[in-house]
């Protein structure tokens, strides 16, 4: 009869999976992996309520891997519990091209990774965005139907960035007891022991922002159990400091930096199973352990399964809303509130500042779609994200609301906007000056990378700031964002742009957005109504050319589209026939197709083409005969026309840049 496996078996299972996945590539990180499989096997054969046969169910909790590095620990962990292809091939494919098994976890690329993890202190932070949706799902739906823990492994790493002490500062605020942090504390960083950079008390740093904290053997099955069953009763987050031996099972290299990312090679894995007993070829299990990992993959389906009777059981309503908040799907009717809005727009003809349009596009938005959560980072006044709908306030007494003050924490912002959506129920957006983005850049990254719903509004876009000066006016920023992949950046030009550039936003699912607004007042330029959405096509022609064939085609956006419009009025006077094309989305534009790119740009015109901002990438829209008006470099601290005037963004100029080229 075959002996029952134990704890130790079942850890050495993941310890071996990863060490031949690592050995087999000849590229990955072992030793992580093989140092908190104890901890990872107590996780998930103890606590981690979870169906492997339904990774999406809505209930389970969520488990990321900060240390994304040690991805070998989760593609262990899904192949043995039974999801749905994590299966022996995919692991003996490690890093490999096309295999799900990447290098670093990827979120669509396999069911039950919840993110896309390697770029650290990403992971921590998102993490509490995602506990953070749960209590607000709970706030919404009860314990019956939302009631889940959020469970992270961390490395020295993560802690490291700066992006985590924003993260736990808000968790310990919003006193997040549903969310567990284990820190593989291995006394290790890439470079050799961890005294080369760092001597902080981590937990004494947790405990100051609000956090249980708690330390263990990180290699004592009883102690790692004993200290995450406290953690589930803390009414505040918790970090669980795990001590632990990096390469855990190495002969002669655990415990040593050499094992952190590189194979520990074939005679060291030899020695290895040997020293465990390990008597099985590479990606070969016993049978007994096989067994007890399925066992665990399939436990939770009881609780699914009682779950899905007390869903059942919710009123009607509340039910239906549950579903089609998790799914994603948008509540009917919200398209005409749109509509009627930017039908007053074109009417009444406000003078705004697209930041203020901006404003008035989500008190319209925010009424029809429950669902879409506000903030700032300590800007709400500035960047127009709160309105009626969204108040009162997210805080550790009320889950309810919907508006989150994130403090002056930019990068932790977007981390937990991201865990919003990735957790599901919710579609955030929040707010923040636009030089500010390269303070988030690497979670804005991750939005787009994980395809998530996620919209940043980033006003102050230009010179047209003003007195704040260069530090605060972002002249190479759009370019930037524009250059990254599955990004939509929109800079609308006026209150009904902006209307169409959030109905966009929020219509395209898998594509998270920048809402690029200015801080000066703009005139209306869209004043006659129309049921399209314009500024869905990315690009199109605002004011066609008049008397004649065109002649000067004048690409602009945002603020300058305004000035634009003004130059086509000094060259049709000139008998120069001029149209405008406003651009509020490169992206979306690229997208059309080729007759009607052609139709908006006027292949056989002069091309001028006017922004706020330095010139990268513009050359695709200028053909042979173009030319850019702009910035050049840095901006300077004066009143807004002034500094129009001083860089040459001018009607005037326009007008002498297209005379030069006809």
């Amino acid at each position: 009869m075959t002996a029952k496996a134990t704890h130790k078996d079942m850890a050495n299972a993941i310890r071996f999976l990863s060490a031949d996945a690592v050995q087999a590539a000849n590229s990955g990180h072992p030793g992580m992996p093989m140092g908190m499989a104890d901890v990872a096997t107590v996780l998930y054969s103890k606590f981690m309520k979870f169906d492997a046969k339904a990774p999406n169910w809505p209930d389970r909790d969520r488990f990321i891997l900060s240390a994304g590095h040690g991805s070998m620990l989760i593609y262990s962990l899904l192949h043995l519990t039974g999801y749905a292809g994590m299966s022996m091939q995919q692991l003996r494919n490690f890093r490999q091209f096309g295999a799900k098994t990447a290098g670093h976890p990827e979120y669509g690329h396999a069911p039950g990774i919840e993110m896309t993890t390697g770029p650290l202190g990403q992971g921590i932070s998102t993490a509490v965005g995602m506990a953070l949706a749960e209590r607000m799902m709970n706030a919404r739906y009860g314990n019956a139907v939302v009631d889940h823990y959020t469970y992270v492994i961390a490395g020295d790493g993560c802690l490291m960035e700066g992006i985590s002490q924003e993260a736990i500062s808000m968790a310990g605020h919003w006193k997040l007891g549903k969310l567990i942090v284990m820190w593989d504390d291995n006394n290790i960083c890439i470079d050799g022991k961890l005294d080369l950079t760092i001597s902080d008390d981590q937990l004494a740093r947790f405990k100051a922002s609000n956090w249980e904290v708690l330390s263990v053997d990180g290699h004592n099955p009883k102690a790692i159990e004993a200290a995450i069953a406290k953690a589930k009763k803390s009414p505040k987050p918790t970090l669980i400091g795990c001590k632990t031996v990096i390469g855990k099972g190495a002969p002669t290299l655990g415990g040593s930096h050499k094992t952190h990312g590189a194979p520990l090679g074939n005679d060291e894995i030899a020695a290895m199973r040997k020293d465990l007993g390990w008597n099985h070829p590479p990606f070969k299990l016993p049978k007994n352990v096989v067994d007890a990992w399925k066992k665990v993959g399939s436990a939770g389906a009881k609780a699914r399964t009682a779950w899905e009777k007390r869903l059942a059981k919710l009123d009607a309503k509340k039910r239906a809303e549950f579903n089609r908040v998790v799914s994603g799907q948008l509540p009917k009717g919200w398209e005409k509130a749109v509509n009627d809005h930017k039908r007053n727009m074109s009417k009444t003809k406000p003078k705004l500042a697209t930041r203020q349009a901006s404003g008035a596009a989500l008190e319209v938005l925010t009424a029809e779609i429950p669902e879409m959560i506000g903030g700032s980072a300590d800007l709400t006044g500035s960047v127009n994200t709160l309105t009626k709908a969204t108040t009162p306030s997210v805080s550790a007494r009320n889950f309810d609301g919907r508006y989150i003050h994130y403090g002056v924490r930019e990068h932790g912002m977007a981390a937990v906007m991201n865990g919003l959506a990735l957790h599901g129920g919710f579609i955030p957006y929040g707010g923040t000056f636009l030089v500010f983005a390269d303070y988030m850049r690497g979670s804005i990254r991750l939005s787009a990378l994980m395809e998530q719903r996620v919209v940043y509004v980033l006003t102050h876009d230009s010179i047209g700031l003003g007195e704040d000066g260069p530090t605060h006016q972002p002249v190479e920023t759009i370019a930037s964002l524009r250059a990254m992949p599955n990004f939509n950046v929109y800079r609308p030009a006026d209150a009904v742009e902006a209307a169409e550039c959030w109905a966009s936003a929020l219509s395209t699912t898998k594509t998270p957005s920048g809402m690029i607004c200015s801080r000066q007042g703009l005139p209306t330029v869209r004043t006659k109504h129309t049921n399209q959405n314009l500024s869905a096509k990315g690009a199109y022609v605002l004011a066609e050319a008049e008397g004649g064939d065109r002649k000067v085609t004048l690409l602009a956006t945002g603020s300058e589209v305004s000035i634009a419009m003004e130059a086509r009025d000094m060259l049709q006077k000139r008998k120069i026939p001029t149209a405008v094309v406003s651009m509020p989305c490169w992206e979306l534009f690229e997208g059309q197709s080729k007759a009607y790119k052609d139709k908006v740009l006027g292949p056989k015109t002069v091309r001028v083409a006017v922004e706020a901002a330095l010139g990268m990438g513009w050359d695709r829209y200028l053909g042979e005969k173009g030319a850019f008006v702009g910035m050049t470099g840095f901006g300077a601290s004066a009143p807004a026309p002034e500094l129009y005037k001083h860089f040459g963004i001018t009607a005037e100029n326009v007008v002498k840049a297209a005379k030069k080229l006809l």
